[in-house]
């Protein structure tokens, strides 16, 4: 796999985020390249990992690589297919990371190509903490198969999956730090205002996040039990609203993108 040419459609944070994981891992593919329509985006990039070969607007040439990381968005990646089918080799191995597209329409668009996989990419793969699901065409050959899950193994993990969860997966594991993010943060200020140290706050925080995960699925208590285990709730009375927004707003977003 090392001497493998790593092509990338697509040069955004998703794309970064793996380059990074991989740096992080000192475990990056020898031949990457990328493209993008953006010139920018590839400055930033060959500025930030000076080995990767940059390809400003030459999807082609880089659908010639022997992988083909797609990382665009779903809108626009019928376009894509149409445009790269003339280049793509039955061995290329594609590897989609975007969510609505399935491998059946990439094969068809590719010519009857059977190495293909989607995955979900996490944003914590940047530390190589991902949980990356993944699934592979009915049709991959185990040597296509392995390359791949080389690939990922330095980001974190990566599940094997039915294609049709995908989307639940983005839901989950893709969009799921974003739903706490922002909390951890404004909870990390707040009691650094109290007076908590940033080393204490760095040692406590992880701590508590994955005590409190380890009780939901190891104490063998009812959800109820749970949350009854700590009698002050300070934010029970916006508990209604907060559960209406993930009813209402990720309902929503996943008949989005299952339509």
């Amino acid at each position: 796999m090392n001497q493998s040419t790593v092509g990338f459609i697509g040069g955004g944070r998703i794309v970064r985020i793996i380059l990074r994981g991989w740096k992080r891992a000192g475990q990056p593919p020898t031949n990457i390249v990328i493209t993008d329509s953006n010139a920018d985006v590839l400055a930033n990039l060959k500025n930030e990992f000076e080995s990767i070969e940059i390809a400003a607007n030459n999807v082609k040439g880089v659908a010639a690589s022997d992988i083909v990381f797609i990382g665009l968005h779903p809108p626009v990646i019928g376009g894509i297919l149409q445009e790269i089918e003339a280049v793509v080799k039955p061995t290329t191995i594609v590897i989609s990371l975007a969510p609505k597209v399935p491998m059946a329409k990439i094969s068809e668009a590719l010519g009857g190509l059977k190495n293909i996989a989607r995955a979900i990419p996490n944003a914590p793969s940047i530390v190589n903490q991902g949980y990356n699901p993944i699934a592979f065409s009915p049709g991959i050959s185990p040597e296509a198969k392995q390359t791949i899950v080389d690939l990922f193994r330095p980001l974190g993990e990566t599940p094997e999956v039915q294609e049709d969860l995908l989307e639940a997966y983005a839901i989950f594991t893709a969009m799921g730090p974003t739903y706490f993010w922002f909390q951890l943060f404004e909870l990390q200020d707040l009691v650094k205002s109290f007076g908590i140290s940033a080393e204490a706050i760095h040692d406590g925080l992880p701590k508590m996040i994955n005590g409190a995960v380890k009780t939901m699925f190891e104490s063998g208590l009812s959800p109820a039990e749970v949350m009854d285990l700590i009698p002050v709730k300070p934010l029970a009375e916006e508990e209604s609203s907060i559960k209406g927004f993930y009813q209402n707003r990720l309902t929503a977003l996943f008949k989005k993108l299952k339509g």
